[in-house]
């Protein structure tokens, strides 16, 4: 049976053909689940070093007020007091335990989810590292297949975003096998628990193609930061 896709977004529509090829064409898709940065990133120092030239001009050229005009110590009320606020460190205990399993590390960093276990791909049965991933069946469009493949792993989706109904990337694999990938984000938490696999790890674009090397330039393109 060949499957052609009337619409990545929509129907996928099943038509009947006549095939010679042992191993049926596969479609699968796969899941970016992905938890957005929490905290702002760090300046590069050449945008840094440019704001604070750009602050000293400004305070050598500005107009200059009388210090009475200035003094808003006098015109405090009484009531008012000042509270001193210390921000939350970047570096969290996770950061330094290089702890993977937890949503609290890397905070200017998207983190992506990445599951140990068997898959479709898997050589020889053997478990290894994939996206949640699902190969479609019968679903109703592409995308209620990934938010199965989701569903299955987290449990349910009430902390989770798909980005539209089209897939954000595709790759022909061995075996007749089709992957698109959808994107979705973490919403509203800072813990997940993760389910039906083996293992489980949140890594940034740069460790994720410690764990797929044979496709770093494919995820490097597709994943844009």
């Amino acid at each position: 049976m060949q499957r052609s896709i009337a619409s990545l977004g929509g129907s996928l529509v099943k038509s009947r053909g006549f095939s010679t090829s042992s191993s049926p064409e596969k479609i699968v898709a796969s899941v970016l689940f992905v938890r957005l940065p929490v905290v702002i990133p760090k300046i590069d120092p050449i945008v840094y070093a440019f704001q604070e030239f750009s602050f000293r001009w400004r305070q050598q050229y500005r107009r200059r007020y009388p210090d009475e005009l200035l003094d808003k110590s006098n015109a405090r009320g009484k009531g008012d007091y000042q509270i001193d606020y210390v921000p939350a460190p970047r570096i969290t205990e996770a950061d330094k335990q290089n702890d993977r399993k937890s949503l609290q590390r890397a905070l200017d960093r998207r983190l992506y989810l990445l599951i140990y276990g068997n898959t479709h791909g898997s050589p020889n049965g053997k478990p290894v590292w994939h996206f949640p991933e699902k190969v479609y069946e019968s679903e109703e469009t592409l995308r209620k297949c990934a938010e199965s493949a989701l569903l299955s792993v987290l449990g349910d989706l009430s902390h989770t975003y798909f980005v539209g109904n089209a897939p954000m990337g595709h790759i022909a694999m061995e075996s007749s096998v089709n992957q698109f990938f959808f994107k979705s984000q973490v919403i509203a938490t800072n813990k997940l628990k993760i389910g039906k696999c083996e293992d489980f790890v949140w890594v940034t674009k740069d460790e994720l193609m410690e764990y797929f090397p044979e496709k770093a330039e494919f995820l490097s393109k597709m994943i844009i930061s």
